[in-house]
């Protein structure tokens, strides 16, 4: 269906976090609006992540307990983002996240709380927290939608149970404690009776968490501003009335058609993951091409700016932000990534090793630090092999990659290469292509100090973030446990990226710049089109969608008051 109209006041292209936002406050301003996605669904690569917002100082923390401060997340950022580029950026995100946090409840459907146990990433350093900086969405109940639920992009299959059940956080160690807690149970039970009787009417589970339940609210939220998506069309380029952008041409379906802006155009395309040619420019050679990220992220904001004169911000530490992933076939045939983030790499009983079949890092670590050193072991080699290692107790307890606890049969994922199985550590060493001699002289070496909770070689569970990340329940190191009980296990990591941090420049008000620092008049840009404001770092979980919605909100607003915005007070020296 074409739009309806042939001016809008603003034209957002890209139906993920950061677009859904600017699109959603532009119309609780008063505006009409036009969202454009190529896909034939919203959500983008955010309706398939954890939700996580990362908003330092946020009201939410105060209201339940938590303290913090902008000083305290100056401080942080300046020990977990050392480099000066962009810091006048990270003030404005400081200053305007709580601010569009408020707004969001306020105005929209989005509904956030806080995580009060999720420390940074790296707790050690001054002004780190141990909690609240993370927001996360309210579960939302997709019935709301109505027909429009069919728009909304699915969860990755791999994080859902009996084909379309969501889980919160919270769920998961009920889930493990089933037939041994009487309450685990219960709560379990009355979860699937739940999704089954969603299922009578529905494709999948209604009871939407994490980030399918955040673009839900933001889809909720446009839907109730009468705001019109066009799905499955191409923006072919941007119009120019002087050197100011006042629109789009499109293509949808065989036809070619120019729409004017009125206030000007948000790029919100999700970045460049899958373009192998941006790719091969930006990112190292060892990181190969496996992305994370969904695949309508093709660069095509990018090309679309830097046609028109857009600066691109390449000061950045690590083009990407990473993450450990396995790949799989699924049933249908098509291939599957799955990003190792929380489930399993930090928990006891599993080591990572490389090539040489030596460990590497010490695997509790963010999974962009977990990268990092799979790029420095990786020596610039694009198909180095890394695998992780457990055994039968680990599998059972907590599953590898796509593989979930108490999985009993694994054969199928043996027999699809996914997972390679051996009744002793000689033979699976043999299996991948490792010295039977060095692994088990590894592992040997691991187990000796792991039966006491210890890791001297790499400090494995020695901050509160990688205990978080552990068992609790296995003491006395959370993250610690040796690998000896037969058969053994090994599955193939890559490395892979979430997202892209290169993108184009902007000022605090999210205009696209020129290379002379101007701004180009009527172009925005936010999430992955935008350049990353942390150069590439990875300070907390949800640092990609806290700016995404900082910056969406930012852009929305400042199109609306169609004129510069007040400075900020934030400091500027982050």
């Amino acid at each position: 269906m074409m739009p309806a109209h042939e001016t809008y006041d603003v034209i957002v292209i890209g139906a993920g976090a950061g677009g859904m936002t600017a699109a959603a406050v532009a119309a609780a301003e008063g505006l009409r609006v036009l969202v454009i996605e190529k896909t034939a669904f919203v959500g983008g690569t955010t309706a398939w992540s954890g939700g996580m917002v990362w908003i330092p100082a946020n009201a939410k923390m105060k209201e339940a307990g938590l303290s913090d401060s902008i000083t305290d997340a100056v401080q942080y950022l300046s020990n977990t983002v050392p480099e000066p580029a962009n810091a006048g950026l990270r003030a404005a995100f400081l200053a305007r996240g709580p601010e569009a946090v408020a707004w969001l409840e306020a105005n929209t459907e989005v509904r956030l709380q806080p995580v009060k146990a999720y420390p940074d990433y790296y707790p050690e350093r001054l002004g780190a927290t141990a909690g609240g900086r993370v927001l996360e969405p309210v579960a939302f109940d997709g019935i709301r939608l109505g027909a429009h639920f069919a728009r909304l992009r699915a969860p990755l299959p791999e994080f859902t149970l009996f084909g379309g059940m969501m889980v919160n956080r919270l769920d998961i160690p009920h889930l493990r404690r089933i037939g041994k807690s009487l309450r685990s149970t219960l709560r379990a039970a009355r979860l699937v009776s739940e999704y089954a009787l969603q299922r009578l009417r529905w494709p999948r589970g209604t009871t939407l968490h994490l980030g399918n339940a955040l673009a839900a609210r933001l889809y909720a939220s446009l839907l109730s501003r009468q705001v019109e998506i066009l799905f499955s069309a191409d923006v072919e380029d941007l119009s120019m009335q002087g050197d100011r952008v006042s629109g789009v041409v499109i293509r949808h379906g065989s036809r070619d058609r120019s729409i004017a802006a009125r206030r000007g155009v948000v790029l919100a395309t999700g970045g460049f993951s899958h373009d192998a040619t941006l790719r091969k420019r930006f990112f190292p050679a060892a990181a190969g091409l496996v992305s994370a990220a969904n695949t309508a992220g093709t660069g095509d904001g990018l090309r679309l700016a830097t046609a028109r004169g857009a600066a691109l911000n390449t000061e950045a530490t690590s083009p990407a932000y990473w993450v450990p992933a396995s790949l799989f076939r699924r049933d249908d045939g098509s291939r599957g990534v799955f990003p190792h983030t929380v489930t399993d790499r930090a928990k006891p009983g599993v080591i990572a090793v490389n090539a040489a079949g030596r460990r590497f890092v010490n695997e509790a670590l963010s999974y962009h630090e977990f990268v990092l050193a799979m790029l420095r072991d990786g020596n610039g080699e694009p198909d180095r092999p890394f695998y992780l290692i457990c055994d039968r107790q680990f599998l059972w307890s907590y599953g590898l990659g796509r593989i979930k606890p108490f999985t009993r049969s694994v054969r199928r994922s043996v027999a699809s290469g996914e997972l390679f199985e051996a009744p002793d550590i000689a033979q699976l060493a043999a299996k991948i292509g490792i010295k039977p001699s060095v692994l088990n002289a590894t592992i040997g070496s691991y187990n000796s100090d792991a039966k006491e909770g210890r890791d001297p070689e790499f400090g494995r569970g020695s901050t509160i973030y990688q205990r978080h990340l552990g068992d609790i329940s296995h003491k006395p190191n959370p993250c610690v446990a040796p690998i000896y009980r037969a058969p053994f296990f090994a599955m193939r990591i890559y490395p892979a990226d979430l997202g892209t941090a290169i993108g184009m420049r902007v000022d605090a008000q999210a205009r696209v710049l020129r290379e002379d620092g101007t701004p180009i008049a009527g172009l925005y840009a936010c999430g992955n089109d935008m350049g990353s404001i942390m150069n590439g770092n990875y300070p907390g979980p949800g640092i990609t969608l806290g700016p995404a919605l900082t910056f969406g909100y930012v852009a929305g607003r400042h199109l609306a008051e169609g004129a510069t915005m007040a400075p900020t007070t934030a400091k500027a020296a982050v």
